[in-house]
């Protein structure tokens, strides 16, 4: 039931969270910046307000946010192979952009086979190309963890990629990456509370810009991310 923390060994799910959604779990995000360095070099971002600002909207209004939701239908469904292939489907089809495709994929890849490290029964279902939310939701599921832990730790994994990858772009230094940080908690929280509570009619993303910078960084001459 959504909002019920189940325990497993006092701590156990919320170290495993720490461990699975940690820059160093090997899925490799840091190469990617799902579209931020285009718009770094677009000069859309050039500071900690306007990075600030454009993860606001992602969280929101953007690829962030129907990440959130595929995240928690993919909890929902549990062993349920049906659906669950079904919410890997239609999240292999909102991506923007091949490169965000490719980042969904490579990443939904990863997780599922570092994961495997956590014995959690049968993922047959996820066979093929998996989506990293769908990854990330299902393998939450299937050891008790908690609908909206799972999510908030999501989301400020995303967040904090972000923010390395702003820093290694030459647009922030770390004591501004902390107030990126700092500033987006309370969104984080309430984008993860929503999300726990959504359905796949509440997918939707109106960041548009966001959209075409992940469209147009394909064909940026010179780059340090693959998104």
């Amino acid at each position: 039931m959504v909002g019920t923390r189940i325990i497993m060994g006092d701590t156990t799910a919320l170290i495993r969270l720490l461990t699975w959604l940690s820059p160093a779990f090997p899925v490799g995000a840091f190469a990617y910046s799902a579209g931020l360095e285009q718009a770094v070099a677009d000069r859309i971002v050039t500071d900690r307000q306007s990075l600030s600002e454009w993860l606001t909207v992602v969280l929101a209004h953007g690829g962030g946010w129907n990440d959130a939701v595929l995240l928690a239908e993919s909890h929902a469904a549990g062993h349920d192979g049906e659906r669950l292939r079904e919410a890997n489907a239609l999240a292999l089809a909102l991506p923007s952009s091949r490169e965000r495709y490719q980042e969904t994929v490579f990443q939904g890849q990863a997780f599922l086979s570092a994961a495997a490290q956590w014995p959690s029964g049968s993922i047959a279902a996820l066979d093929g190309d998996v989506a990293y939310p769908v990854a990330v939701g299902s393998v939450a599921a299937m050891h008790d963890v908690v609908l909206e832990d799972t999510l908030a730790a999501y989301l400020h994994a995303l967040v904090s990629n972000a923010v390395s990858a702003g820093i290694r772009l030459s647009v922030i230094g770390q004591t501004d990456g902390l107030s990126v940080l700092s500033t987006l908690e309370t969104l984080v929280r309430d984008s993860a509370n929503r999300a726990a509570r959504s359905t796949l009619d509440d997918l939707g993303s109106s960041a548009i810009v966001a959209d075409i910078c992940s469209l147009r960084h394909e064909i940026l001459p010179v780059r340090l991310f693959r998104s």
